[in-house]
């Protein structure tokens, strides 16, 4: 089965290999090669094509299975695959995806926690980062000092930062008193710090920050500091559809499932049976 043309960056965006930017740059530095010439910026290809990214081919898939994974980051984490101080990143922890890498749907700084998106489908994220889309992320927020009514105006308004106006779309006090309050949050882009610097505007400081929400995902409790979870396809199609994405397959990347009661009853059996047949 032959595919219709496609633009280069996004077939490889598609393929998991990075952002569309990303692919972009790679085509610019003369890294991309079809049918034994370089790419440039607007070729086209389709599933018959001989299309390589550093030397290594790339399969061209019409049905390609996309996935997403939920990720609950600890502070301390840095938002980059290597780090030549040796500190600890999202990637980490991440299983491995032959063939394929995970693309991080935005990110988080390093003293913020909580939700983290990766998807194997660079156009998906792409789109989900781009500022045009106004994608809702929600934090939890622990905010040092006495918030008035007029701060949550000014911020909900627009509050004039270094690099351009910013503001929040909600703003939901939640519990606490005095200089231990906790808001949830709603801002529609993820410029560096923006939370932090928007109540640093008030006067405030931001002493905990947690992202919960990114589109239609919400963190869940389930999902421990530093673990993953597959989102279902249900919920990825629903993410899909919110930046006009068409549904895709899904496949679970994990391979076998088992009940951990199950197994610790096989681990008592086969123990009880090394020891009776001791007793022989």
């Amino acid at each position: 089965m032959t595919m219709s043309e496609e633009r280069i960056q996004k077939v490889l965006a598609k393929a998991g290999l990075g952002s569309r930017r990303e692919m972009e740059r790679a085509i610019e530095e003369g890294r991309v090669i079809v049918n034994g010439e370089k790419a440039t910026l607007g070729d086209k290809v389709t599933a018959s094509d001989d299309l390589r990214l550093d030397g290594k081919p790339v399969k061209v898939e019409n049905e390609k299975v996309r996935r997403v994974l939920v990720y609950n980051k600890p502070e301390g984490e840095i938002c980059t695959r290597k780090d030549p101080e040796g500190r600890h990143t999202v990637f980490d922890r991440l299983p491995k995806l032959p063939g394929e890498r995970w693309v991080a749907i935005g990110r988080l700084d390093i003293n913020t926690s909580g939700l983290l998106l990766f998807t194997n489908d660079g156009e998906m994220a792409n789109r989900l980062m781009h500022p045009s889309r106004q994608i809702e992320r929600e934090y939890a927020v622990r905010v040092l000092g006495e918030v008035s009514q007029d701060n949550i105006d000014a911020m909900c308004a627009g509050v004039e930062l270094e690099d351009g106006p910013a503001r929040f779309t909600d703003v939901q006090f939640f519990n606490g008193k005095g200089s231990n309050q906790w808001f949830h949050v709603v801002i529609m882009e993820g410029r560096n710090r923006e939370v932090r610097r928007l109540w640093e505007s008030q006067g405030l400081q931001v002493s905990r920050l947690k992202r919960v929400r990114y589109g239609s995902v919400f963190l869940e409790s389930t999902v421990r500091a530093g673990t993953w979870q597959e989102l279902p396809k249900k919920e990825i199609d629903r993410l899909a559809a919110s930046v006009e994405l068409p549904s895709a397959p899904w496949k679970s990347i994990i391979k076998h499932k088992r009940d951990p009661m199950k197994r610790k009853m096989e681990k008592q059996r086969t123990r009880r049976s090394v020891e009776n047949k001791g007793r022989v």
